[in-house]
């Protein structure tokens, strides 16, 4: 059940909706600057601010259909919040609906793809860290293990981070490194090139793709619990969604800390970039 304010025009019922959003207020393995707990709502404050009409594609904010499923339960231990995860979007996916997650923290992302059939999705996500520890602060589910339990769930070959810029040297010490692109990568040859190369390193077919805003350079998203310089610009991310295109299977946002951001033009991007997977899942659906 929904509480407090929606995401804009998200007001179809579940049963009729082609999209379910949810939010996961969950931050409790943050290691610098907590607050993401916030995101949720004012992600969903931010989404008023767009226009109905999506020019560039030539679609209403109404295509597709879109539900509001409100926020999980908050947990304080990771196991928890992963639980409530797979309990509360476990059935969208299973039921071939399109799930959009705002966190919360990254390691929100992890029972998600883990609701997904293993042999059938791939995870590309956009992030300043590759998040490939095996256990991060005396948990296995940190926000900064998320590509390793994807990795344990769908095979290192159908993980791919984009934008990486933030490695610890025990994440490359290791035979079973996880795929990724650096920034400095994205730089040289262009985000149609990096994509490129994550989805041809795929084996499975549809791709969740997460959003660590944290991927994006701080000067355009200051409102993120661990900022590292030199990171992609907002059109790129954007260029990368639509990239992705007709493979797209699901989508989240992560990591905005509003707290850090009083300007909220971190919500801002957050919510215009669930607008555009919104919009090019309306043109997969239309095709």
């Amino acid at each position: 059940m929904v509480y407090g304010v929606t995401y804009a025009d998200a007001d179809a019922e579940y049963n009729d909706a082609d999209a379910v959003i949810f939010g996961v207020p969950y931050d409790h393995t943050a290691s610098f600057k907590a607050g993401a707990r916030e995101a949720p709502t004012a992600v969903r404050r931010a989404s008023y601010n767009f226009e109905e009409f999506h020019f560039e594609h030539g679609l209403d904010q109404n295509q597709p259909v879109v539900c509001d499923y409100g926020n999980c339960d908050d947990f304080i231990l990771p196991e928890d919040m992963i639980e409530e995860v797979k309990f509360a979007v476990g059935p969208c996916i299973r039921e071939g609906k399109f799930p959009i997650v705002i966190g919360g923290e990254h390691s929100a992302t992890i029972p998600v793809i883990q609701s997904f059939d293993s042999k059938k999705i791939a995870l590309m996500t956009i992030d300043a860290h590759l998040d490939s520890r095996d256990e991060y602060m005396g948990t296995p589910n940190s926000h900064a293990c998320v590509t390793r339990r994807a990795a344990d769930h769908i095979g290192i070959e159908n993980c791919c981070a984009v934008g990486v810029r933030a490695i610890g040297r025990e994440e490359l010490e290791r035979d079973d490194v996880i795929p990724h692109v650096t920034a400095f990568e994205v730089f040289d040859h262009g985000i149609e090139w990096a994509v490129k190369k994550a989805l041809d390193g795929f084996k499975a077919d549809k791709v969740y793709l997460s959003i660590d805003i944290d991927g994006i350079d701080p000067a355009y998203a200051p409102g993120t619990g661990t900022p590292e310089p030199f990171g992609l610009t907002p059109y790129d991310v954007k260029k990368a969604i639509n990239l992705v295109g007709d493979r797209l299977a699901g989508f989240d946002v992560m990591e905005i800390c509003p707290p850090a951001d009083p300007s909220g033009i971190t919500s801002v991007l957050g919510a215009r970039l669930i607008n555009e997977a919104l919009a090019v899942l309306g043109k997969n659906l239309r095709q």
